[in-house]
């Protein structure tokens, strides 16, 4: 296994760091997410594990109960 195969496939969607969940979200069609727009979330109030880590789906639910509330969309 390649050293690339081997680090993917050690991400857990569960505790991911905002870096590697930006440069996921951004390859997975979340279009230009940033490190920043991550951050900005954060301090918005999105959730996050105790040892700063993002969980995929509780951002996720975060970021739709933002924009049924008419907040801010991702990273604004």
């Amino acid at each position: 296994m390649s050293e690339r195969a081997s680090s993917q496939s050690a991400l857990n969607p569960a505790a991911l760091p905002v870096e590697a969940a930006a440069a996921l979200l951004a390859r997975s069609g979340g279009g230009g997410v940033t490190v920043e727009m991550l951050r900005a979330d954060i301090e918005a109030g999105a959730p996050t594990n105790a040892d700063g880590t993002i969980n995929l789906v509780h951002y996720t639910a975060w970021v739709v109960r933002e924009i049924a509330q008419g907040g801010p969309s991702v990273g604004d």
